[in-house]
């Protein structure tokens, strides 16, 4: 559903309000609208359904009452003078902000600023929680915030949550360095939604939360296994690359005030030939120095003519209390002076510094001044000065140098693309620019403005609120029956003409016995045993099929008793055997009524069981991504969590020759591998049912390696229906647990006439 349709409020979550405090010559106070990308993003959202708005207001220690400003209810978060020193500038800015920008300058680790994080994070997960509507949709946003998902998710399990990262994320190596990295991503896993400026950040982030929290993850979707209270959720981690408002700024390059502005500007530069335009944060990750050298050296080699040239570099004040921008600052001014000490005159200037903020206005005149736009950022989310140069070029004139490492180069592939840190190849570029013939100018910056026209700020807040209203509409959807949770479901499902031929001859018969495996056959994988569910529609089936005359349900599992209980997979209606045949419970039987099959263990198997179980567990109990699984009569090592396969298949490996060494009994099935003092298998549990009940056919349904025992012990009444890929002794093949949950529901069709919907609700 397109979110400016729904009915849902909409809770923005942002380390600043976006208004500005104005105080009046007689001390009264107001507030206005700061003229900040978000703002402009969504307000064609806000101007329609309003919107509730969380953030600091500015000011340390200020106590402020929510306020409302036009269709906006502001919710002030206080922070201290302290917080604001240790979560703002020191963990935000000291910590996250050199680390996700490739340690351009060295993070520093604090565990007093870690804790004022967290606590700031819960500060605003708590003032949330407490005003948004139920079944909102909140969108927090950027690097402060990180924590602030999972806080609200466990707060308010009902609300809908997406997070954008403004700036970049970096690779799992650097991110690895962080202390608190593993809080990080947790509290980003939080969200529904996890936006990115690029796909590289995107599948970054995805690789990190495999390795650090063994989440799987298929495509762009993470898997989040339940966790105490909060339960399993999918999150969607791709690219949502920002953009501006591009009509805006046509219309203000398009007013004749502007247009003479820029006149002006270039007549006060003393007309030079070529005007060059760098606009920055005074930041180090922006690549000033680097731009600087390049433009020096070009001087000092004569390929440039100092007295027709400028370099216009704006630097807005950034962070002036801390050290590194204090030293970037006087290293900048100090190049500056070099240059123009160097190669300036009396009346000329080869670079003009202007350290200090323009309005939107002025900025736009100085784009339509400027024959070159230099941007030489070491590492940039996206930079959108480099899409407001392009959007201002109505004449399709203008050359844009771009940076390799800005998160727009993405999408203006027809800028002239630099390695900042290549001093030539950057001179190179800059000597291209200024002497590109008009009509490549006209050919590339026709092309980048398609670009920035196409993917303007209101596509860029719609695609991502669209995709965060979608999965909200799905948790309506499915949320509540946890079946299947964490399993995208298919639109159609094939039963197999030969599959269909079978069923319905086996509808018929006086009796019939109708079997099934559990993981992979009629519940879907999923990344934490614990979430997994049988599908409803499999589910109502086995139902109705157990009441129903002369059919006997059977549901066997390599799982012990007290797993399949755990997850729902229990019925005293139905035969219920665990532990690839080592438990039975027969139908009508209660819970407690649980037989081992093959008897109790001897005391030398009860010795062996022992040690076999403290040597796996003091060698994988604590090995990331593996499970061990207990059973009556031995051990099972899971690695479905381990997302390398190749190091699963080692740890498996390495688990057989451990438990070998003990004279016990390997099972191998898909990333598992089970240690069993005594023999059992799901073809004994089959064949003790059989002695119970007349001669009647067999239906059965299983997935792995492990089904292959019941396969071949069948006979040719019976029907063997594999789930899946992989060789099979199994006279027919389906697809996926969906289309086993289907021929479920057409076997009990035929057989009762009651028919089991095929809509996602009951798949």
């Amino acid at each position: 559903m397109d979110f400016a349709e729904s009915q849902r409020e909409l809770v923005m979550v942002s380390n600043r309000l976006p208004v500005d405090r104005v105080e009046a010559a007689d001390g009264s106070v107001e507030w206005r609208t700061s003229p900040g990308g978000l703002v402009t993003a969504v307000e064609p959202i806000v101007q329609k359904l309003g919107c509730l708005w969380v953030g600091w207001p500015g000011d340390a220690d200020a106590q402020i009452d929510p306020f409302e400003i036009g269709a906006m209810r502001l919710v002030p978060v206080s922070l201290t003078a302290i917080e604001v020193e240790e979560y703002y500038e020191g963990f935000s800015n000291g910590t996250l902000w050199p680390l996700y920008h490739d340690v351009i300058a060295a993070p520093v680790y604090h565990r007093e600023w870690w804790e004022a994080y967290h606590r700031v994070n819960k500060r605003f997960a708590e003032a949330v929680a407490e005003a948004a509507s139920p079944g909102a949709i909140v969108w927090v946003h950027d690097y402060q915030l990180q924590l602030v998902p999972q806080m609200l998710r466990e707060l308010r399990p009902d609300v809908s949550i997406g997070f954008f990262l403004h700036i970049p994320f970096p690779g799992k190596r650097m991110f690895s360095q962080l202390p608190w990295r593993v809080e990080i991503v947790e509290g980003m896993l939080g969200a529904d939604v996890v936006g990115f400026q690029t796909a590289q950040d995107a599948g970054s982030f995805r690789s990190v939360a495999e390795s650090l929290v063994h989440v799987g993850s298929h495509g762009n979707l993470i898997l989040v296994p339940e966790e105490e209270d909060v339960p399993a959720h999918q999150v969607l981690a791709q690219e949502f690359p920002i953009s501006i408002d591009t009509g805006d700024f046509e219309q203000i390059a398009s007013r004749p005030e502007i247009q003479r502005r820029a006149l002006e500007v270039r007549e006060e530069l003393g007309d030079p030939k070529k005007l060059l335009l760098g606009v920055d944060r005074l930041d180090y990750t922006k690549g000033i120095r680097h731009r600087l050298k390049a433009y020096g050296e070009l001087l000092a080699e004569g390929e440039v003519d100092a007295e027709n040239t400028v370099l216009v570099q704006v630097a807005t004040p950034s962070r002036e209390n801390v050290r590194a921008y204090q030293k970037l600052r006087d290293e900048v001014e100090l190049t500056v002076g070099r240059i123009n000490g160097d190669y300036g005159s009396i009346s000329h200037s080869p670079v003009v510094y202007l350290h200090q903020g323009f309005s939107r206005e002025e900025m736009v005149a100085l784009y339509l001044a400027a024959d070159v736009m230099v941007i030489t950022s070491l590492r940039d989310g996206m930079n959108l000065v480099a899409k407001e140069y392009v959007a201002c070029r109505l004449d399709d004139t203008g050359v844009l140098v771009l940076s390799e490492f800005a998160g727009a180069r993405y999408e203006l592939k027809d800028a002239l693309l630099v390695n900042p840190h290549n001093i030539e190849a950057t001179k190179a570029a800059l000597l291209r620019a200024l002497h590109m013939p008009v009509p490549e100018q006209k050919r590339r910056m026709r092309a980048l403005r398609e670009v920035v026209r196409e993917n303007d700020v209101t596509n860029w807040s719609a695609n991502f609120l669209n995709s965060l209203s979608a999965i909200a509409d799905q948790h309506g959807a499915h949320g509540d029956s946890g079946e299947g949770e964490g399993e995208p479901l298919p639109t159609t499902v094939y039963i197999p003409s030969e599959v269909e031929t079978q069923i319905r001859r086996l509808a018929t018969a006086p009796s019939l016995v109708v079997a099934t495996d559990f993981d992979g056959t009629i519940s879907p994988f999923v990344a934490k045993p614990a979430q997994a569910r049988m599908l409803k529609r499999a589910r109502q089936a086995l139902d109705v099929l157990a009441d129903a005359p002369g059919v006997t349900v059977a549901l066997f599992s390599g799982r012990s008793m007290n797993s399949l209980k755990q997850v729902g997979a229990f019925s005293d209606q139905w035969v219920v055997s665990g532990s690839h045949g080592a438990e039975f419970s027969a139908a009508g039987t209660d819970d407690a009524e649980v037989d081992l099959l093959a008897g109790s263990l001897t005391a030398a198997e009860s010795a062996k069981l022992h040690r076999l179980e403290r040597r796996l567990q003091r060698v994988f109990g604590r090995e990331p991504g593996v499970r061990l699984e207990y059973k009556p009569f031995g051990v099972v090592v899971h690695t479905r969590q381990v997302t390398d396969l190749e190091r699963a298949e080692e740890l498996l490996d390495a688990a057989a020759a451990l438990a070998g060494e003990l004279g016990v009994e390997l099972r191998r099935g898909k990333q598992v591998r089970e240690f069993t003092v005594r023999p059992s298998s799901k073809a004994q549990a089959l064949n003790r049912l059989r002695e119970s009940l007349p001669d009647s056919p067999v239906v059965y349904f299983g997935d792995d390696v492990t089904d292959e025992d019941v396969f071949e012990v069948l006979g040719p009444n019976d029907v063997g229906i594999k789930v899946g890929e992989g060789a099979t002794a199994a006279d027919e093949r389906i697809s996926d647990p969906q289309t086993a949950a289907a021929v479920l529901a057409l076997l009990a069709e035929l057989r009762t006439g009651i028919v089991i919907g095929s809509d996602p609700d009951h798949q």
